[in-house]
């Protein structure tokens, strides 16, 4: 596989999301190099950011490796998430384009239409665009940023059970849109804070290899705040 060079980190936070690089194995940037048709140098450099990031780990005598987070590192994640998408939300409020607002609304459209039609993989797509598109209509460089972020580790960390009742998630976007829509700030933050814990109830760690799972804490993970 050959990707452009600027690529080459997204292309292995990807493959560190989806399991192609399993927890705790070694990163070798000669082996990385080959894999996606670059030089050494990108590959370094992705390193670096994916470290920073917190997906990447570097050992002593082992280089460069692909992080092991812990469940009361994975929880902190979700509960973070949790306070900065209600935020995203009233700040899309004040500031969210008409295109925002447009794409907003089609997203709503498409996600209820799949929901009566039982389309549970298109819901899970639909939502994930729903999210990005409402944090980018915050039009707040930082706080986008950092939830793109916080939505890559999550997926890392976590499956996402499919909702009881989808059409009532898709409402509960609906009536953030509607918020967001007539300027409502604190409207939307409420409202997306409701979605929000709704939501974290039906998050589950993975645990599918021992070289893959979550580690075990250290002391104990306090999940109030991740209850429904």
């Amino acid at each position: 596989m050959r990707i452009p060079a600027h690529s080459v980190c997204t292309a292995i936070r990807d493959d560190i999301v989806s399991g192609v690089h399993e927890r705790g194995g070694r990163l070798t940037e000669e082996l990385l190099a080959r894999r996606y048709g670059v030089s050494r140098v990108p590959v370094r450099e992705a390193l670096r950011t994916l470290e920073a990031e917190g997906f990447v780990v570097t050992r002593r005598h082992a280089g460069a490796c692909v992080a092991e987070p812990t469940e009361q590192e994975a929880a902190d994640l979700l509960e973070l998430r949790m306070l900065l998408e209600p935020l995203a939300a009233a700040r899309a409020a004040r500031r969210r384009t008409e295109a925002h607002l447009k794409v907003l609304r089609g997203l709503v459209r498409l996600g209820q239409e799949r929901a009566r039609r039982g389309q549970g993989e298109d819901l899970r797509s639909l939502g994930g665009w729903f999210h990005e598109t409402l944090a980018q209509a915050s039009v707040s460089p930082g706080l986008i940023a950092l939830l793109a972020q916080l939505r890559h580790k999550i997926a890392w960390m976590y499956v996402v059970e499919p909702p009881a009742a989808p059409f009532d998630a898709w409402a509960q976007r609906a009536a953030i849109v509607d918020a967001v829509g007539r300027g409502d700030g604190e409207r939307a933050r409420a409202l997306t804070c409701d979605h929000m814990e709704r939501t974290a109830g039906a998050h589950r760690l993975r645990r599918s290899t021992s070289a893959g799972r979550v580690r075990e804490p250290q002391h104990p993970v306090n999940t109030v705040s991740l209850r429904n």
